[in-house]
């Protein structure tokens, strides 16, 4: 509204202005300027905002996403919040029943975490859109009013007034047009007012040094261009991150609460043990049998207390990084842990150099720093530029005059052109040398950190697949191991009911039997976990699927599929002689 404003009245103006005429422009100027609040602008800037990532979201993922930084608070004048509100906040009470799917969904929204990577993206959006600004039209509208008054007594008054376009050319060139209105009216004795209007068009255009994408300000803008796409990777791998890092806690937590339930179990078990001692004590039982089942007993209670408050803790830690105040009460829903006991282990059918050549292509994170590899290679570009002779193309039309004059009309007859060409030697080129230098390490720097980046990606690759097979013999064993707890537990209990059995036998085997049952849990929510991770790492994860925990994701780029080993699979595999690891 405020262009309007302006271009209306300098279209209609005569180059003659009165100081009535100028004082009226500058007070259309600044009604125009106060008339843009805060809420504008911030309206936008997030239109702006979020248009350039769903731009930059189709061309890397053929798609767009729902994307907005907005929170509860966003819509408040900042001055009302209080921090007894945040306390208070705090102090919230609350009970949920939260599944994995709707913990997943509930994280999104309350997540610290997940909201700080969202405005990540959105401030390096926001520098792109100031670096595209740069290089489109910039409209100005100026004009300041002066009184002074001379030694002698003379007054005067004066107007400058200017109004205009620049333009910065992706050529590394410039362009500028702008109306200039200078008004001098006298106020003592005669009355007499001088006015110069100028009409002026500018044009420079480097021709060798800093031409066109070796220009520095054209490399800031595409450097600002390429950061975006960076920004919307990694924000991409975090939520696949950031969902992954929901599931393991929530497995974590399912295996903690079954161990409180076999700890629990096994105390129950002990308690009873002891119990029979005792009662058989008076006549039979010797009396160090029933102080070893009760010191036992007392060794299990304790294991109990110490998983339950592990427990609490680890749910406490769940709850930050939900976003959740700690005094929510929440519930989890065991049934996962059993349909992931009831599916088993789903095996990696990659080896070590395919899970290497995949990650290389898919993960978001690699991509990011090859990429900047290049763009250090762009920067060299840039400042060997800098060392060129300098080769500029300069023109430049005006039309000036004191009469009144009709901007809308122009006498051809009156403008006054000009064209050349400005030559810069390279004779001191001290500064851009170092720079150009600099930049040639900095390459060499760039290089060394994406041949370390390969490394430890295929670090993390080799160790996931080690600690996946890992996992897969621990869960194969602790099978076997748990099988035989089972049966010694049953066979001890009816020994010792027919008083047959050292006390000791029983308490053993019945310890081992929970050790074994738990260690069976931890390595199928590890094995889980690891797996999830290595995905992740491979660049594979589709974390908007259903249930995407329990998907084979790797069924695309492995051949044959692989099938899941159930509980009841045969167990152990053949073991690799230690000479065997250390020559393969």
């Amino acid at each position: 509204m405020m262009m309007e404003l302006l271009l209306s009245h300098f279209s209609k103006a005569k180059v003659g202005w009165s100081l009535r005429s100028q004082s009226g422009f500058l007070a259309a100027m600044l009604l125009g300027v106060s008339g843009c609040g805060t809420a504008h602008h911030r309206k936008s800037a997030d239109n702006e905002t979020y248009r350039i990532i769903r731009g930059v979201e189709k061309q890397i993922f053929g798609r767009t996403n729902t994307f907005s930084i907005d929170t509860p608070y966003s819509g408040r004048d900042p001055d009302s919040i209080r921090p007894l509100e945040i306390i208070e906040g705090r102090l919230a009470n609350g009970q949920q029943s939260l599944s994995l799917d709707q913990a997943l969904d509930l994280a999104v929204r309350t997540s610290r975490e997940y909201q700080t990577e969202k405005e990540r993206l959105y401030l390096t959006t926001l520098t792109l859109s100031g670096e595209r600004y740069a290089f489109g039209p910039q409209f100005f509208a100026r004009s300041g009013p002066q009184f002074t008054r001379s030694s002698n007594g003379d007054r005067s008054g004066s107007v400058d007034s200017k109004i205009g376009v620049d333009q910065a050319l992706k050529t590394g060139g410039s362009l500028s047009v702008s109306i200039v209105n200078d008004l001098l009216r006298y106020y003592t004795g005669n009355p007499r007012s001088s006015a110069i209007n100028t009409v002026s068009v500018n044009l420079l255009q480097p021709l060798l040094r800093g031409f066109g994408k070796h220009n520095a300000g054209v490399e800031q803008l595409t450097q600002a261009e390429r950061n975006v796409i960076y920004a919307v990777r990694n924000y991409s791998h975090f939520q696949n991150k950031f969902a992954i890092q929901i599931v393991n806690q929530y497995f974590s937590l399912l295996a903690q609460k079954n161990n409180i339930r076999n700890t629990y179990s096994n105390y129950l078990s002990q308690v009873t043990s002891t119990q029979r001692l005792q009662a058989r004590a008076k006549d039979r039982a010797n009396r160090s049998d029933v102080d070893q089942a009760r010191q036992s007993e007392l060794n299990v209670k304790n294991s109990y207390v110490n998983s339950v408050s592990s427990y609490l803790n680890s749910l406490d830690q769940f709850k930050i990084t939900m976003g959740l105040p700690l005094n929510t009460k929440i519930q989890l829903d065991d049934q996962e842990l059993e349909r992931l006991k009831s599916l088993g282990l789903i095996p990696v059918s990659l080896d070590r150099d395919q899970s290497f050549r995949l990650a290389v292509q898919r993960q978001f994170p690699i991509l990011n720093e090859i990429d900047r590899f290049e763009d250090s290679k762009r920067k060299i570009k840039v400042t060997a530029s800098q060392l060129r002779t300098g080769l500029n193309f300069l023109a430049n039309a005006s039309l000036s005059s004191e009469a009144p004059t009709d901007y809308t009309r122009f006498d051809i007859d009156k403008v006054r052109y000009g064209a050349g060409l400005e030559l810069d030697l390279p004779i001191d080129r001290l500064r851009q040398r170092n720079n150009y230098r600099a930049t040639l390490i900095s390459f060499e720097s760039e290089l060394r950190s994406l041949g370390l980046s390969l490394d430890k990606l295929k670090d993390d690759i080799d160790s996931s697949l080690r600690n996946l097979e890992q996992r897969r013999q621990n869960y194969l064993i602790q099978q076997n191991a748990l099988e035989v707890a089972d049966s010694r537990v049953q066979m001890f209990i009816i020994r010792q009911q027919a008083g047959e059995l050292n006390v000791r036998d029983l308490v053993e085997s019945q310890n081992a039997q929970i050790a074994a049952q738990n260690a069976v849990t931890a390595a199928l929510v590890s094995y889980l976990q690891i797996r999830l991770d290595l995905l992740l790492t491979l660049g594979v994860i589709e974390t908007a699927s259903d249930k995407f925990w329990f998907k084979e994701q790797l069924a695309d780029f492995a051949k044959p599929p692989p099938e899941a080993v159930a509980p009841s699979a045969a167990r152990g595999d053949e073991l690799l002689t230690p000479e065997q690891i250390f020559n393969n």
